[in-house]
């Protein structure tokens, strides 16, 4: 019930930064959480961070421990938009980006895992060299 393209992937060296977007369509005022996964190639699809509502238009979030302090996801109400600001890029980020979204309200007291979303998008590419 809701629709997720993500976009702004590509190719960064090492230490460089990219902006992925993620553009959310459908039941868009019933999300309560939305968030970012990543796979990489024999790897299995790891939680990255991840929004969820806790009031008003207040949105709490969660990184994975591998990006905290590089990686901030943020949002644009206006435009059903969350985005994944990526600093300091290294190679090991290297991996499909998947935007996903929750319906269901799920209070958690652990990282979000993907049976947390029903939603998701295509992925987008994200390369980094050294």
């Amino acid at each position: 019930q809701v629709q997720l393209v993500e976009s702004g992937g590509g190719l960064v060296q090492a230490g460089g930064s990219l902006r992925l977007s993620c553009a959310a369509s459908g039941r868009t005022f019933s999300i309560y959480r939305m968030g970012w996964f990543r796979q990489a190639p024999g790897k299995e699809r790891e939680f990255v961070a991840a929004q969820a509502w806790s009031g008003g238009t207040t949105w709490s979030a969660d990184y994975a421990d591998s990006v905290r302090g590089r990686f901030t996801i943020s949002r644009d109400n206006a435009k059903n938009t969350v985005y994944l600001q990526m600093n300091s890029l290294k190679p090991e980020d290297t991996a499909v980006y998947y935007c996903a979204a929750s319906l269901k309200f799920s209070p958690l007291t652990r990282a979000p895992d993907s049976r947390d979303f029903g939603s998701w998008g295509q992925g987008t590419q994200v390369t980094v060299s050294s």
